[in-house]
């Protein structure tokens, strides 16, 4: 039996004919640029999330590139994020001449660790050279937040803005002390992507910057049509930044369905959760699975599972052997960004984040979808034992 990590084509081919008839009007239209399509999507995004502005963009590593400029972070400032995430959380940080500062990860959630961020923030004040940090880039990976009371709690102490990156986690749900609130609410801004692969994906690149600052907003506005204020009339060096007209027409389609899916990616973990349990791997220390922290805070988007991973014992084997059988998976991420040879300027050395590199070593994402049958995961169990049976 095959059975791919991700499924497209089956997500397209149950709202196919509303997706086709909504492409078709955009080029019926001939307006492909913003428009009210971008705008129906923002006001539409951020009442799903709480906030009170959602900004368009061209994608996900735009919207947190923008949301730095916006900020104003520019050339010598410190950045702090997480070296267990996808390339452009740093990169974006590193291409305006910023320095990306590295913490671990929190051994449960992969997310940002709270305790490694202290002791970070209080080392760099105690230095002599006064370093400008100027910001906090948590990333809610695999669809769960990071603890963001903490990080908030840290980001106030020492006067620096937070920006979510929450790409991989749209509609996710934190249980702060102040009430149940949405990813990209619990900062000073927070990013989405749009790319296919997300769990609300559009057909090709598109992000958004969503906030409550309307100032950021109103900047982050100027900087995405190259800085400007009216035609021809630039306040500020911006980019290239639009949302085509095309991608949020897609996305409006998608997010009739979006909360079903979303329902239908937690169940699913819920059958991996209990058919791995009943093969015995988690209790024989072979596997973990995922930590869904928040499960019984009365959060009912605790997570979204953009990805089902779990920890394997001999990881690189076991993605070989389920590859034989028609399983794909992924390993998100092999290596953390400290040891990318595009940061190696940056002085950081193996054992620096022994919690991200331990993570690099075990993780494995099995196939997540809504579409995902019954018997296709019994499949993946079925294989994750049998490679064990026989080690």
């Amino acid at each position: 039996m095959n059975v791919p990590s991700l499924d497209l084509k089956a997500q397209y081919l149950a709202i196919r004919k509303e997706m086709d008839k909504k492409v078709l009007d955009v080029l019926a239209s001939q307006g492909f640029v913003l428009g009210p399509e971008v705008e129906s999507l923002e006001k539409e995004l951020a009442a799903l999330h709480g906030v009170g502005h959602g900004i368009g963009v061209s994608s996900g590593s735009d919207a947190i590139l923008v949301s730095l400029m916006a900020l104003g972070i520019g050339e010598g400032d410190l950045v702090v994020t997480s070296p267990f995430t996808f390339f452009a959380t740093a990169g974006t940080i590193a291409r305006l001449k910023a320095r990306p500062v590295f913490c671990d990860i929190d051994e449960k959630s992969y997310n940002l660790s709270p305790e490694s961020l202290g002791l970070l923030l209080r080392k760099k004040v105690m230095e002599k050279r006064n370093p400008r940090v100027k910001a906090i880039i948590p990333v809610h990976l695999y669809g769960q937040c990071a603890d963001m009371d903490a990080i908030n709690d840290l980001a106030r102490e020492y006067g620096l803005a937070v920006i979510e990156d929450a790409c991989q986690a749209v509609g996710s749900e934190y249980p702060s002390k102040l009430g149940t609130k949405r990813a990209c609410a619990l900062g000073t801004a927070g990013t989405l992507s749009f790319y296919p692969t997300k769990n609300l994906g559009g057909l090709g690149d598109g992000g958004m910057v969503l906030t409550n600052d309307g100032g950021l907003a109103a900047k982050v506005r100027v900087l995405r049509v190259h800085g400007e204020s009216r035609r021809y009339y630039y306040d500020a060096i911006g980019g290239n930044f639009r949302l085509d007209a095309l991608q949020a027409a897609a996305l409006r389609v998608k997010l009739k369905h979006f909360p079903g899916w979303q329902e239908e990616r937690r169940k699913r973990a819920e059958v991996y959760d209990r058919k791995l349990q009943e093969a015995g791997l988690p209790g024989g220390g072979l596997i973990a699975l995922p930590h869904a922290l928040y499960k019984n805070s009365g959060a009912a988007n605790y997570h979204t599972y953009h990805q089902y991973v779990i920890r394997a014992k001999d990881r690189d084997a076991l993605q070989a052997a389920l590859k034989e059988k028609g399983v794909g998976t992924a390993v998100y991420y092999p290596l953390g960004l400290h040891m990318q040879k595009c940061f190696s300027e940056l002085g950081y050395r193996p054992g620096d984040f022994p919690i991200t590199e331990k993570a690099c070593r075990e993780v494995l994402a099995l196939p997540m979808y809504p579409e995902l049958e019954p018997e296709q995961q019994d499949h993946v169990v079925s294989c994750v034992a049998e490679f064990y049976e026989k080690r």
